[in-house]
């Protein structure tokens, strides 16, 4: 236990030293352009932040979730676009991890690894999210190939993506039992991509349609057994749900530690507006909401690294909590700063902003709160 928190202890070590060298001298300049930063693809792969999840014999870091959220952590504080990259790159990886044959891991992840590709994770669909049974992406099987047609909307990634894991059905009467899982490199033909989605938050990322017409794909390019792909999603998503809440804890600890800063220095009636006691009772509330959300995260990270019980259900709180504390403590910040806080000049707007999708991708917390409640009453 001591080797892994020390592994920890280093990634995390190692995560703020980038964020605060590489990534937040850069925050606004890539929030400003809205132009996703190619050569950090490189810089961040040479320190193994492309393959934190991948095992070691791949060339990965032997990652597990906790140590995933503590890296997020880092990178959200100073960069919600950054972060948003990285932690895109770990959802994509997932599916292969959960649901690969070992000649497939090797393919891929080495080549995550040794080359820096990017990844991503196809699964929502304009008119129906991310509800399995809904899904209408097809793949026909014919011979040792399946026929790909259908659209994948809000894909990260979508157009700097070198590999696409995709959920489709193959057997449309099963319903969510007839998704299967794939994996479909960028030089196939028959994909398409939709123009770049333009955002009010985290412009750095990259986010547009996936669009497959008779896209040809090899039957060993399919994780698992057909019908087993909504499994995967599903375990994608519990395990992904800490580092999603990890990264609105982020983006919240730093909108806090930016007006900590503020609130000592700005000057107002002739003393620091820190001595107010309405600043002081908005920063006492925003830090112990940011200390709560991170409790459960990480509380959830545990549950999902050990396979426990009662995984699913505390991802989904996690995710909801935390997303929700980073758009008050945000706010919050924006206030605190008046109207600097309005302007961007100063980075908590860009805070703000970013962390309004939090509460949106990867299920909006509407449909988190419904999930949540469907646990408590099965239980």
């Amino acid at each position: 236990m001591k080797e892994i928190e020390k592994e920890r202890q280093m990634i995390r070590e190692t995560a703020v030293k980038t964020a605060q060298k590489t990534l937040q001298p850069r925050a606004a300049e890539i929030d400003e352009k809205g132009e996703f930063p190619r050569d950090l693809i490189e810089t961040t792969g040479k320190q193994g932040f492309l393959s934190i999840l991948l095992p070691e014999e791949y060339g990965g870091m032997n990652g597990d979730i906790t140590t995933f959220c503590l890296f997020i952590e880092e990178i959200a504080k100073v960069s919600g676009s950054s972060s948003l990259f990285l932690l895109a790159q770990g959802v994509g990886t997932l599916p292969i991890w959960l649901g690969g044959k070992d000649a497939q891991k090797k393919r891929y992840f080495s080549q995550i690894s040794e080359n820096y590709s990017l990844i991503a994770f196809a699964l929502n669909e304009a008119e129906i999210g991310s509800e399995a049974p809904s899904i209408r992406t097809r793949a026909q099987k014919k011979g040792k190939h399946y026929l790909l047609n259908g659209r994948k909307c809000f894909v990260t990634h979508g157009s700097v993506a070198d590999l696409y894991c995709v959920f489709a059905l193959t057997e449309p009467a099963k319903g969510h039992q007839g998704i299967s899982a794939f994996v479909v490199e960028k030089a196939t033909p028959g994909l398409r991509l939709g123009p770049k989605e333009e955002k009010l938050g985290m412009k750095g990322s990259v986010t547009t349609d996936v669009i497959f017409e008779n896209c040809e794909i090899r039957e060993e390019n399919r994780l698992c057994e057909e019908g087993e792909g909504w499994k995967i999603a599903r375990e994608t998503l519990t395990m992904v749900g800490p580092a999603l809440g990890a990264q609105a804890v982020g983006i919240a600890q730093g909108a806090l530690d930016y007006s900590l800063h503020y609130a000592n220095e700005r000057i107002q009636f002739r003393k620091p507006i820190s001595s107010f006691q309405a600043i002081q009772f908005m920063i006492a509330d925003m830090a112990t909401q940011v200390e709560a959300a991170r409790a459960l995260v990480y509380q959830a990270a545990t549950l999902v690294d050990d396979r426990l019980e009662g995984a699913e259900k505390l991802s989904t709180m996690a995710k909801l909590y935390a997303s929700d504390v980073a758009m008050k403590v945000t706010t919050d910040a924006v206030q605190i700063l008046g109207g600097y806080g309005y302007m961007k000049d100063y980075p908590v707007e860009r805070m703000m902003r970013d962390a309004k999708v939090t509460q949106i991708f990867e299920g909006s917390n509407q449909v988190q709160r419904l999930a949540v409640a469907e646990h408590l009453f099965r239980d």
